[in-house]
This record gives C-alpha cells, structure tokens and sequence, in this order.
C-alpha cells in the first residue's frame, strides 16, 4: 500500500512563502521520484517540481524555476516544495505523486497521489 500525505497550503499574499510537505509511507517511502503537481478548475494538472529518489536530480516548470526549489529528506520519508515570490496565478490545488521512473514523466504515468493541499495567493 501507498500513501501520500501534502501539507502546509494556505492563503498567503502575493511576493509571500509558503513551504509544502508531502510524507509518504509504504512502498511510497524510498527510492522513487515524486513530483508536485497543481491543477486549478477546469484546467488540466501541471507538473511544477520533481525530485529523483536519492535528491540528486530536480526538474521545474519554467513557471517556477527560481521561485520553488524542491528538497527531499529520504530519513523522513517527506518531500518539500520551497515556494517563495508566489503569485496569484501559483493559486491552484497542490498535489505529490509518486513515479518509479527518472526523468519525471507525464501526470498520467505517476501512480499514487496524494489528497491535495489548497494553495491560494491573493494580489
């Protein structure tokens, strides 16, 4: 069994930080890529961050580079996504999945995910 735990969402004001976790537990806990995900309504899901299984490797949306840095804690079994100089258009549901392949793939091909945590920026 796979779990996947986010957190740390909220209403932050735009040129604000924000730090979101994702705890996995199970099969889910070492040795696999995780990425962080958005999705808004009616829009499809976007990759934003993702991070191989030893933390040697990181990819980013063009939309985030320079602004997110994804890190992960292999001794916790939890992945962070640092956001910093967030913008209204960051405002989007916050996903962590799990793939067992490097370099990240697309959404569809990530096999466990998490509930979401809401992230919201106000100008």
């Amino acid at each position: 069994q796979v779990e996947l735990a986010e957190s740390g969402g909220g209403l932050v004001q735009a040129g604000g930080s924000l730090r979101l976790a994702c705890v996995a537990s199970g099969r889910a806990s070492i040795g696999t890529t995780i990425g962080w995900f958005r999705q808004t309504p009616g829009k499809e899901r976007e990759f934003v961050a993702a991070i191989d299984s030893t933390g040697g490797s990181t990819r980013y949306a063009d939309s985030v580079k320079g602004r997110f840095t994804i890190s992960r804690d292999n001794a916790k079994n939890t992945v962070y996504l640092q956001m910093n100089s967030l913008k209204p258009e960051d405002t989007a549901v916050y996903y962590c999945a799990v793939d067992s392949s490097w370099p990240p793939r697309l959404w569809t091909a990530y096999g466990y995910w998490g509930q979401g945590t809401q992230v919201t920026v106000s100008a």
